[in-house]
Formats: structure tokens, C-alpha cells, sequence
């Protein structure tokens, strides 16, 4: 009769060594370090990536939300969750309105503002 022969899966097993170099690649790639509002103290000696500081007003979400809610767990989880799902929208037209390196107290305040306006938007 006939016989079939089997193909060695060449696609499949590339696609998974692709996809474990990433992982093994992404494990040992070093981190950033963590980012404090004294960062952003003395901004015209020692200026920040606009990309840093809104990377750092977003982590602040929840203590708006709380601030923003009725005290309510529901209220506040609402709260963040609705500012995640408007995070992108939020980072690119921040990116689109403000230079590349934030060096002054007022262009910080500018994109903090912004930013807040944008993912607390009426609640």
C-alpha cells in the first residue's frame, strides 16, 4: 500500500525556539529602575524623557482614582480600569503636544495635566 511520510513540523518548531529566545532574552534584560516623584525635583539640571514621566503619571492612577471615587472599592476599581482602557489614546496625544525631554517644572505640570484631564475624563 501506500505510505505517507510524516513532515518534520521545520515552522512550528522555529516559531516555539523564536518564541523562547524571547522569553529567555526578556528574563535577563535589565530592568529600569523604579521611578519617585523626587525625579522630577530639579528637571531644568537634570531633565526627564517625556516618555518617563507619563510612564510614572500613570502609575499613579489608583491614588487619583481613590482620591476622584466616592470612597467605594467598586467606585475606584471602575475608576482604574477605565483609565487603563484610555492609556494609549492618552500616551499618544501627550507624545503628539509636548517635546521629547521634559526640562522644567512647567512643561511637567502641563503634561501631568494633560495626561490626568485625558485618562480621568468626566467621571
Amino acid at each position: 500500500m501506500f505510505k505517507t511520510r510524516i513532515k518534520f513540523p521545520v515552522v512550528t518548531v522555529t516559531l516555539v525556539l523564536a518564541a523562547l529566545l524571547y522569553v529567555f532574552w526578556d528574563q535577563t534584560r535589565e530592568r529600569p529602575e523604579p521611578v519617585d516623584a523626587g525625579r522630577f525635583t530639579n528637571l531644568q539640571n537634570n531633565p526627564v524623557k517625556l516618555s518617563t514621566t507619563v510612564d510614572w503619571v500613570i502609575t499613579q492612577v489608583p491614588s487619583f482614582c481613590e482620591q476622584a471615587s466616592d470612597q467605594s472599592e467598586k467606585a475606584q476599581v471602575s475608576c482604574v480600569e477605565s483609565a487603563q482602557t484610555r492609556s494609549s489614546t492618552c500616551r499618544r496625544g501627550v507624545n503628539d503636544r509636548f517635546p521629547s525631554v521634559v526640562a522644567s517644572e512647567a512643561v511637567f505640570r502641563d503634561v501631568s495635566i494633560t495626561l490626568i484631564n485625558c485618562l480621568m475624563q468626566a467621571r
